[in-house]
């Protein structure tokens, strides 16, 4: 196999070893340090960034596409490995084209494509250029550039051979889907070809995810001890960020930090609320690791506990406990969705009200990719659970007195035989930060 300067392999010469994900289910997955050693083996990120191509690849193949235009930021990561900052994640600024086989096109801001052909030599220096479409319309349709590009991307289509076959776009500005079609292209939904591609992780996708998850271990210990009257939600959150960052997060990306009266019903954000005596508190840390996302809720009780909110903590534990059970290769999203109370028992008229409180997400490079699990979408359409699949539970139980509620979430890892939790700190009864 021939190689390119540095050292790398070309990415268009991928093996079909490339495609396995190297398990290796033990007693318990590791969660190394987050340094690279030489005396123990740790991430490979040479082999995460073929696996995540070369799963693109045959994805793209298994479906009626010959190429992928991918303007979301997780999907230009998941195939081409840049990434320039979280400022870009709303931009729609960057893109990157993949036909067939070929190697990977990233159009990046500005003086990013330099940088990657001197520094990402896991790609060819001719695919990385400089480019720029609407920035979300704040580049007028009219100044040209998204015709300029649409032809540019259906010239390399038609050199690649794929001209008459459709072409899988994630999402776009409306004004270059129209350029698109004015240069003959036939766009199709390309998000679903890349979520199925980016629902199996191989071991260092599982690495990392589990590295991210025990950085969130260490926030929430820190906020059962520092969850006492006079702190406010947001001072919970800025030291929450602070932690994060110290500890190498990449992207905060939102916490939730809600607490007393504003518990019922889940208002998911935060306020400059002072934390008050027995007041029910939960929490949700978003943040991630090299790319990789937490989703990561617990809640306490400050100082002491009713009744009421302990019975809505232990409905809530026997929820997820509950589903947890059934995580395993083979088991539908329906039989899972099937252990939680319906909208009507919570309260709401239907479904869609309680959309997100009795719930599973898939989490990677986003923090929602598959499988979704929802009494909403699940009953009807269920999707299979597989080996590697890793993805958030999370349960939501209002207490009687009308205002607490208790909400806990759990991030599993889909193993050969069921399932390993990730997330580590104790929520098996309710804590009582700084008890009196």
């Amino acid at each position: 196999m021939s190689e390119r300067p540095g050292n790398a392999l070309m990415p268009n010469l991928l093996t079909p070893m490339d495609l396995e994900p190297n398990w290796e289910w033990r007693d318990k997955l590791p969660a190394h340090g987050h340094m690279s050693v030489d005396f123990e083996n740790r991430v490979n990120h040479d082999r995460l960034r073929r696996y995540r191509l070369a799963r693109t690849r045959q994805s793209l193949r298994n479906s009626n596409a010959g190429t992928l235009l991918l303007f979301d930021v997780n999907n230009i990561r998941y195939v081409s490995a840049t990434k320039i900052g979280e400022w870009e994640r709303d931009k729609m600024c960057r893109f990157c084209l993949l036909t067939g086989d070929d190697s990977p096109y990233v159009w990046d801001f500005g003086s990013a494509a330099e940088h990657h052909k001197r520094h990402s030599d896991w790609l060819e220096p001719s695919h990385c250029l400089a480019g720029v479409v609407g920035m979300r319309g704040t580049i007028p349709p009219e100044f040209g550039l998204m015709q300029k590009y649409a032809k540019q991307i259906a010239g390399l289509i038609r050199d690649a051979g794929m001209a008459n076959m459709p072409v899988g776009v994630d999402y776009a500005e409306t004004a270059m889907f129209h350029a698109l079609k004015e240069e003959g292209l036939n766009v199709v939904d390309g998000q679903q070809i890349m979520l199925a591609a980016r629902e199996i992780k191989n071991t260092d996708e599982i690495q990392l995810l589990t590295q991210a998850a025990a950085m969130v271990d260490g926030v929430y210990h820190m906020i059962y001890e520092e969850l006492k009257p006079g702190i406010r939600e947001n001072d919970i959150v800025a030291l929450s960020n602070k932690m994060l960052y110290e500890m190498g997060s990449d992207d905060v990306e939102a916490i939730n930090a809600i607490s007393g009266e504003r518990c019922n019903p889940h208002p998911h954000n935060f306020t400059d609320r002072l934390i008050r005596p027995g007041d029910q508190a939960f929490f949700d840390i978003l943040q991630s690791y090299q790319g990789y996302r937490t989703c990561y809720y617990r809640t306490f009780n400050v100082g002491r506990a009713t009744p009421s909110q302990t019975d809505a903590y232990t409905k809530a534990r026997e929820w997820i406990d509950a589903s947890i059970a059934m995580i395993k290769p083979g088991v539908s999203t329906d039989k899972v969705a099937a252990v939680w109370p319906t909208a009507q028992e919570l309260g709401f008229a239907n479904e869609d009200q309680a959309f997100g409180l009795q719930f599973g997400h898939g989490l990677g490079l986003a923090l929602h990719e598959r499988p979704i699990i929802s009494r909403a979408v699940s009953m009807d359409h269920p999707m299979e659970i597989k080996t590697g699949m890793v993805f958030a539970l999370e349960t939501y139980c209002p207490a009687t007195d009308g205002y607490s509620a208790a909400r806990i979430e759990e991030e599993v890892v889909v193993t050969e035989t069921g399932c390993e939790v990730i997330s580590l700190f104790p929520a098996e009864e309710l804590p009582i930060a700084n008890r009196y």
